[in-house]
């Protein structure tokens, strides 16, 4: 049997945000978040890949992270009854709806690095056009 979360947890249904800046830096704010929502973005990963792709992410902080952004509603995480057992994740629409932000920070991101001299240089690359 296949298990995904729907429910959001008791910890985030008490955040109360007023301002909309202050509410999206709270769901994505996260050391992490902002790497694991682009590496989501059009693509269903297992928490392995997940790592290989953000290998600086202790285990016990990526999970961390994953909690919180499905908290948020941000993505889904998806539960196979096998042995071994097989996690995926993959972002809901809401999760999908942050492209546009990621992108512009992407962009401000590496502008703003050019303009210091540095070389922007990640595991983060331009994504695909939508």
């Amino acid at each position: 049997m296949d298990k995904v979360k729907s429910e959001p947890s008791e910890a985030f249904q008490s955040e109360e945000f007023h301002c909309p800046v202050e509410a999206t830096l709270s769901l994505i704010g996260g050391k992490y978040k902002t790497l694991i929502l682009w590496n989501l973005i059009g693509k269903t990963l297992r928490f392995s890949e997940l790592r290989r792709l953000i290998p600086s992410a202790t285990p016990k902080m990526l999970t961390q992270q994953l909690r919180e952004l499905e908290d948020a509603r941000l993505l889904i995480r998806k539960v196979y009854a096998v042995v071994p057992p097989k996690v995926e994740y993959s972002l809901t629409p809401l999760g999908t709806s942050l492209r546009p932000i990621l992108e512009s920070m992407y962009e401000w991101g590496s502008q703003y690095l050019l303009n210091q001299g540095t070389k922007p240089c990640c595991s983060m690359k331009k994504l695909p056009s939508a």
